[in-house]
């Protein structure tokens, strides 16, 4: 056999394992080990919100509604609403809302959110910003949760926590996303526990606005760059689990792929914008970073190094019997697919088909990011996370 083929078959096993199984089993122990619980005993902080909109008006008026019925509405200092270019009646909506601290900041050329946030954030009359998307709905206590945490002077940005109606997720697809979602829920809570996590919610998140840096207008992962500007300052990013919001599941996996190809190219785009946060000396959460947002970026050329080395030692029993699990892998996913296509639900197979359409959009998303393809303008999907 040959001992090159060898040696790349181990190492990219390796490498994938460690992404989607070691790093996790890493970051749990860290955390058992090492927890950080936050400080959050005293007053809720007074805050403001700020909801980019982009022609909304069929769920705006209910996300106000749902803002203000919440506990302790009476902390909300103002409800700034920065309306991308809409050319609906999102405005109207706004400025008829029947509180006064709903305000609206209309710009009339469509630029983005990272445009918005920078434009709107220093407005701000409160040093907490809370920062949503219109379509998620809040639970009762989610404000409260979240800003609660602001009260410890370490933590910076508070990520909230998005939960799939399950009631909705009706096909294989949307069954493999929710999956996906709770594995990754599982992740960040355990690297909050141990020290931050290298993103938020963008739906629903937190930040002091003395740390809030103007960030660059074609940046597609706000809910990234904002809190690693955060952690770069020597702040901590949580993840507050108790903090919920809630949302459908993509019921398609090429709705999933639309949002997962746009948030891969912004995780490539990031590296390129911060090449700083890959030093190890200029990254205080070095390790989360490279192991969570940077490295899930190459599994799928591992992926592939794996299979094509493992077809080269088919002639060993043993790399046999391996090619045959891998190929027993992809086509549960395959056949995952098909339960789709044929409107079926299956819990078991929705896993597969995630993992398959997560690798395969990957691929396209390296092909934009190095096409320079970022598309800062956002598209009306089912879901944001």
């Amino acid at each position: 056999m040959n001992t090159t083929h060898q040696i790349l078959f181990w190492v990219a096993t390796a490498g994938v394992v460690y992404i989607f199984a070691g790093y996790p089993v890493l970051i749990t122990v860290l955390a058992k080990l090492f927890p950080r619980s936050p400080q959050v005993e005293g007053e809720v902080l007074p805050f403001s919100i700020l909801i980019t909109a982009c022609n909304e008006e069929a769920t705006l008026k209910n996300k106000l509604d749902n803002i203000f019925a919440s506990k302790m509405s009476e902390k909300i200092v103002e409800v700034l609403v920065a309306s991308d270019g809409s050319t609906d009646r999102t405005c109207e909506i706004v400025r008829l809302y029947n509180d006064s601290r709903v305000q609206l900041h209309h710009f009339n050329e469509r630029r983005g959110k990272p445009a918005m946030l920078n434009d709107v954030v220093p407005q701000c009359q409160s040093e907490i910003v809370v920062l949503m998307d219109v379509r998620q709905m809040l639970s009762h206590d989610a404000l409260v949760n979240l800003v609660q945490n602001f009260n410890d002077e370490t933590i910076g940005v508070v990520s909230g926590e998005l939960v799939f109606r399950e009631d909705e997720g009706k096909t294989t697809a949307s069954q493999g996303v929710g999956f996906y979602w709770k594995y990754e829920k599982f992740i960040r809570k355990n690297e909050s526990l141990f020290a931050s996590v290298p993103g938020a919610t963008g739906a629903f998140y937190g930040i002091r606005k003395n740390l809030f840096q103007p960030i660059p207008e074609q940046t597609l992962l706000d809910d990234v760059q904002i809190p690693m500007q955060a952690v770069v300052q020597k702040k901590r990013c949580i993840f507050e689990p108790r903090a919920v919001i809630y949302d459908t599941p993509s019921q398609s996996t090429q709705q999933e792929s639309i949002r997962k190809r746009r948030t891969i190219a912004g995780a490539a785009q990031l590296i390129l914008m911060n090449p700083s946060w890959l030093l190890l000396w200029k990254n205080p959460i070095w390790m989360q970073y490279l192991s969570h947002k940077v490295a899930r970026i190459f599994s799928p050329l591992l992926l592939i190094i794996v299979a094509v080395t493992n077809l080269l030692l088919w002639q060993s029993q043993f790399y046999r019997t391996l090619l045959i699990l891998q190929i027993l892998f992809y086509l549960a996913a395959i056949l995952g697919w098909v339960f789709q296509k044929m409107g079926k639900r299956s819990r078991l197979l929705g896993p597969f088909l995630m993992f398959l359409s997560l690798n395969i959009t990957t691929l396209f998303a390296l092909w934009d990011a190095a096409r320079g393809k970022f598309r800062v303008t956002w598209q009306r999907s089912s879901t944001s996370k």
